[in-house]
């Protein structure tokens, strides 16, 4: 068995693909090049595969007018059908809310009036001369004096039994019980005893009086489609007319409505008519004629809170009429700012526990004001917009919009959210006045500031117009001694400082938050909002640099603590590393110390955000560091990443290409650096044992090893690849019990050992394939090792003894190369002779024990070429190559293309053998 000489040289220059100059770059979208770039290819009648590159212009016109009548169809108005059932979506998502945002006690009082809760038991008779005004001085004394205790759970049950019980009295024809229940549950609802408890009475009551309004509704309908006897007589159309129903129907139509309007309590009457409302169609072609008459009659209501939820009750009833006309709702808000008005009339010198539960009254009743102005501006055009805002007394005419007309504070803030943003935009500066003129303790005037800021920033507003309004607010915010309200207000004007580049209100800006927030700590509620502030100033600018250049920029990162810092300065980080390196030392501490902090965040850590987790971020800096020329001030500070981000495994990986990267910089630079490289070496393996997956433990053992060599260092480069061969050995404690082992990844790694072991000289004690054997010695000790695994590495081992016999190796290191220190030693040749006998004996062996027949077929033609590419051939060699020839021929079809091309290499390199022939 004799090794085949090679010339790798010669070998490079003839398989060297010839070079030519392009004229053209081949990217390049000039015309000269644009037909060299155009590929033909054929689909062969294959409709089913669409390639979107190689798609027509006119398949982009078809997919463009396809988009275009798309776009028109979703801009059509929905039906009145669909319309009704979106606003029945909304009306359950509003109730769902309403009851999470105002949860009550376990218990609750029950007064008189809510007689149909209890069953049984004394009631305590409230004084009739009792007013709403001193429910509101001393509720608990009024709950002790005229009520009794019930709990929460035991009211909501009682509830659903009532509804309960008027389906059934329905489903018996009982309509008398029927009313007579629903009236109970109506007068329910003049109890404001428990305030907070109103809006849960409020959605479990008028969820009965849909249901009862659905009933009559069917009712009626049915007795306009039907006779007696079930036979149908008439199918109304969905926008009929008052003409199309029979007198019967409209006889039991009217007739509900003269019960109900024959009950004595207002507020019970006023639910059960608009529950029943949509039935006034039975009646008249103009139904809309009874809100009129509705909305004076809950002006009849002196209760504030029963009065404001009767009209949001009101509201969604009116909904379920196709008008357009919003008069009534309009009527509904003035109604109710003319309520707010006299609860906000209490000075804030008054008893403070008056001013405290005209605060919760004031925040029980805004649910009514938003619901009612979102259907107000639902649909609505730019005329009637200017008619709603004359008639909510906030302009003298549709032009002179937003005059100084005060406005109570928590009406304005819904009004300005619901107004379309070209009515905000063109009346910004109007809109800022009635803010001011609108100051009371109903709703905080800062937040009205804050909304205009944000609905400023939904469309592109004038110049000038944001000029005015910018100099104002600063003015504004200027008087805050509160940092909560500076910073609100501040954050939602951030973004047209920024895209109107006002830097001089900036700059004014960030000295009026250090100026607050380092006097005093920002509370929690405040790290919110600077949270904010900040991030949308490191989103403005490109580089970090110019954060830095910012005044008070570091002071008022140095007041944030907890959750809002880790996230501030994982913006910090992410801006840093979007540049080619990290250099300069302040720059570089300041990184270092927000990367610590970050770190220290164990829980904020272990939280992922997409490709941004902090863990990856603090590993992408370290990486991007350069210190330039002070490589010696680079180690250090890979020493003392190491130190603070331990628990980084991540990192370590980091560490450690950052090491290696530091070493080949200094063999750049000379000799002279020998011992920095030591350095850089002793850093890689003292952190190296710290890494805790096994197969990347191996490559960095591996890649440091290489460095080794490259600076001369043997007896390191030897230690290290005895750590990478342990590894290996490791491997095995892997299997089967915590996670998977990537073969394929290892094969690849123990290939680049064999490559690296071409540079490595060989030890006279140990001898030059002492490596190589302990390879072979892991192959019979792993159970992972299987007989594909075994096959390739052997061949790796195969080409490395080959390459290890030529006269001069393809490569070297910084060290003798084993074609120097053994040349024309006959031992030396005849030990990896011997090797290579025993390795392609075993090699033949393992692919035999290959259990599939396409891959021993696939492993029996690598083995063969690699032999023939190895060795001469021979009477010893021929044989085995004959064999796996023979092995791949009954595996693997006579058209395979590697069977093919392998049989034709045997026939131009070993032409005196029998091989091909034999095939």
């Amino acid at each position: 068995m004799e090794f085949r000489p090679r010339n790798y040289s010669a070998e490079e220059q003839s398989h060297a693909v010839t070079r030519v100059r392009a004229d053209d770059h081949p990217l390049s979208a000039a015309p000269s090049s644009a037909l060299h770039l155009q590929v033909a290819v054929v689909d062969h009648g294959n409709s089913d595969f669409f390639d979107p590159l190689r798609s027509s212009d006119d398949d982009g016109a078809v997919s463009r007018d396809v988009l275009l009548e798309v776009d028109n169809v979703s801009s059509v108005g929905l039906s009145s059908e669909a319309s009704m059932q979106n606003s029945a979506k909304e009306w359950t998502s509003f109730n769902r809310i309403l009851m999470q945002k105002f949860p009550v006690a376990k218990m609750i009082s029950v007064s008189s009036m809510s007689s149909a809760i209890i069953k049984g038991g004394k009631m305590y008779e409230k004084a009739s001369t009792s007013t709403h005004l001193e429910e509101l001085e001393d509720p608990q004394k009024v709950a002790e004096d005229g009520a009794k205790l019930i709990t929460r759970n035991e009211y909501v049950s009682r509830l659903h039994e009532l509804k309960d019980e008027i389906i059934r009295a329905w489903r018996a024809s009982d309509r008398v019980t029927t009313l007579k229940l629903s009236i109970k549950v109506a007068r329910l609802l003049m109890d404001t005893t428990v305030l907070q408890f109103y809006p849960t009475l409020f959605v479990l009551a008028t969820d009965i009086m849909d249901t009862l309004g659905d009933m009559v509704w069917e009712r009626i309908k049915w007795k306009a489609e039907f006779a007696e006897d079930g036979a149908r007589i008439y199918s109304l159309p969905e926008n009929f007319q008052a003409s199309d129903i029979y007198s019967d129907a409209k006889e039991t139509c009217y007739n509900w409505f003269c019960k109900i309007g024959a009950i004595r309590e207002l507020l019970p009457r006023i639910y059960l008519e608009l529950a029943i409302l949509p039935c006034w169609r039975f009646l008249t072609d103009r139904p809309e004629e009874s809100f009129q008459h509705m909305v004076m009659m809950t002006r009849g209501l002196a209760d504030p809170l029963a009065s404001a939820y009767c009209r949001l009750y009101m509201a969604h009833c009116i909904e379920k009429f196709p008008t357009r006309d919003k008069g009534y709702l309009v009527k509904c808000v003035n109604d109710i700012k003319n309520l707010l008005s006299w609860v906000v009339s209490v000075k804030e010198t008054a008893n403070g526990n008056i001013i405290d539960n005209k605060r919760l009254l004031v925040s029980l009743m805004e649910p009514t004001i938003e619901f009612i102005t979102k259907c107000i501006f639902k649909d609505v055009t730019q005329k009637q917009v200017g008619n709603i805002l004359v008639e909510l007394e906030l302009g003298r005419n549709e032009v002179e919009l937003f005059g100084n007309f005060p406005c109570v504070s928590i009406v304005l803030h819904h009004l300005l959210k619901e107004l379309p943003i070209e009515v905000v935009s063109s009346s910004a500066v109007e809109i800022l006045h009635v803010i001011e003129c609108s100051n009371d303790y109903s709703f905080d005037q800062c937040l009205n500031y804050r909304l205009l800021g944000f609905r400023l920033c939904e469309s592109k507003s004038q110049t000038d117009i944001l000029n005015t309004v910018a100099d104002k607010i600063i003015q504004v915010v200027t008087q805050y001694d509160s940092l909560d309200e500076y910073l609100k207000v501040v954050d939602a004007f951030l973004d047209i400082i920024f895209q109107n580049q006002m830097d001089n209100h900036l700059s004014t800006v960030l000295e009026g938050i250090s100026k607050r927030a380092c006097n005093k700590g920002p509370t929690e509620d405040e790290l919110g909002s600077l949270q904010s502030i900040l991030v949308k100033l490191l989103s403005y600018y490109d580089g970090l640099q110019e954060i830095l250049a910012l005044n008070h920029f570091l002071e008022i990162l140095d007041v944030m603590y907890g959750s809002s810092r880790s996230i501030v300065n994982m913006h910090i980080l992410n801006m840093a590393t979007r540049t080619a390196c990290i250099d300069g030392p302040t720059t570089i501490q300041l990184l270092f110390e927000i990367s610590q902090a970050l770190h220290d965040d164990m829980d904020f850590l272990n939280v992922k955000d997409d490709d941004n987790q902090p863990a990856h971020l603090i590993s992408r800096f370290v990486c991007m560091v350069d210190y330039g020329a002070e490589i010696e001030r680079h180690l250090t500070f890979l020493v003392e990443c190491r130190g603070a981000f331990g628990s980084i495994t991540g990192l370590k990986e980091t560490l450690i290409h950052s090491s290696n990267c530091l070493a080949i910089k200094s063999l750049k630079n000379g000799s002279k650096h020998l011992g920095f490289v030591k350095s850089c070496i002793a850093f890689c393996e003292v952190t190296l044992p710290s890494i805790s997956v096994p197969i990347r433990q191996l490559n960095l053992y591996l890649e440091t090893a290489e460095v080794a060599l490259l600076a001369g260092l043997v007896s390191h480069s030897d230690g290290l690849i005895n750590s990478a061969l342990s590894c290996l050995q490791g491997l095995d404690l892997m299997d089967g019990s915590r996670m998977p082992i990537d073969v394929d990844g290892i094969v690849s790694s123990i290939r680049k050992l064999c490559g690296l072991l071409v540079m490595v000289p060989g030890n006279p004690e140990q001898g030059a394939t002492y490596f190589a054997k302990n390879i072979l010695s892991l192959i019979d000790l792993q159970s992972w090792m299987k007989p594909k695994v075994r096959t390739k590495i052997f061949c790796a081992i195969v080409s490395l003894t080959a390459t290890l016999s030529q006269n001069k190796l393809p490569y070297h290191g910084k060290v003798l190369g084993n074609d120097h220190l053994f040349f024309g030693d006959s031992s030396y040749s005849n030990e990896l002779t011997l090797l290579a006998k025993y390795v392609v004996q075993n090699l033949v062996d393992a692919i035999q024990q290959e259990p599939s027949s396409a891959a021993r077929g696939s492993l029996a033609l690598e083995a063969c070429n690699c032999i023939a590419t190895s060795f001469i051939a021979s009477e010893e060699i021929s044989p085995i190559c004959t064999k796996l020839l023979e092995t791949a021929k009954s595996c693997l079809s006579h058209n395979d293309r590697y069977l093919q091309s392998t049989v034709k290499f045997m026939d131009r390199h070993w032409p005196s053998s029998s091989i091909a022939a034999a095939v």
